[in-house]
């Protein structure tokens, strides 16, 4: 089959294709204005929230404790609203911890990649109390201070959006690799899974011969011995 030239209308339609087809990907996983996220927590108990983060990734959180009047969140908080956090790697290290406090932040470069477990609890009182606070985990490119970005670089709001749109694609592109990198893992798992079950059934095999071979020979010396063969 004779290969096209790179100024064939062919390879002309291709390229805005396959343009069009990164930018609406980068489009569809663009980091969309982040909610903080609202718990209850009941003293005495723990809450784990988990994030899968890829190595050498941005991850930045905070939270509070809110009142217990919905209508004055903002009140002066009794001394029992007060919560304990740790976040562990997916290896169990310590990334970050705070013991009885109203409110804190963390941020931290993932050195692993995988599962980051964040648990809240509260200590214990009586009469029990419930807990209202507000955590929001970003990481990736939402981990980012645009605002900041924008400020420091004296950018315009269409150079931020394209450079946010750059930083999604990158994320995309490093996505992708990473999924490779999953997909290979697991394939190799398989290969040495069916490998061991494959020596298992022959040792299966082998034992069950065996077995029915020693039970022949004690069959046959039993009637010999009763002088029935």
């Amino acid at each position: 089959m004779a290969a096209r030239r790179p100024g064939s209308p062919a390879s002309r339609w291709l390229r805005p294709s396959a343009l069009l087809l990164l930018v609406a990907l980068a489009l569809l996983s663009a980091p969309r204005p982040a909610r903080a996220l609202r718990f209850d927590l009941e003293s005495g108990h723990t809450k784990c929230i988990s994030d899968e983060i890829k190595i050498n990734s941005m991850a930045v959180g905070k939270y509070h404790v809110f009142g217990p009047d919905p209508n004055f969140p903002d009140a002066q908080l009794p001394e029992s609203h007060r919560i304990s956090l740790r976040v562990t790697s997916p290896y169990g290290n310590s990334m970050h911890y705070a013991e009885n406090v109203q409110s804190g932040h963390f941020a931290f470069t993932a050195t692993e990649a995988g599962d980051y477990l964040a648990c809240f609890w509260a200590p214990d009182h009586k009469p029990p109390v419930t807990i209202g606070f507000e955590f929001d985990w970003r990481s990736g490119v939402s981990a980012k201070d645009w605002p900041s970005v924008a400020k420091k670089g004296k950018v315009d709001m269409m150079e931020l959006e394209l450079k946010k749109l750059e930083e999604t694609i990158k994320n995309i592109h490093e996505e992708m690799f990473y999924l490779r990198e999953r997909e290979e893992e697991m394939q190799d798992l398989n290969r040495r899974t069916n490998s061991r079950m494959a020596w298992l059934g022959f040792l299966s095999l082998g034992i069950c011969l065996s077995v029915a071979g020693l039970q022949l020979w004690h069959l046959k010396t039993f009637f010999e011995r009763k002088k029935l063969l």
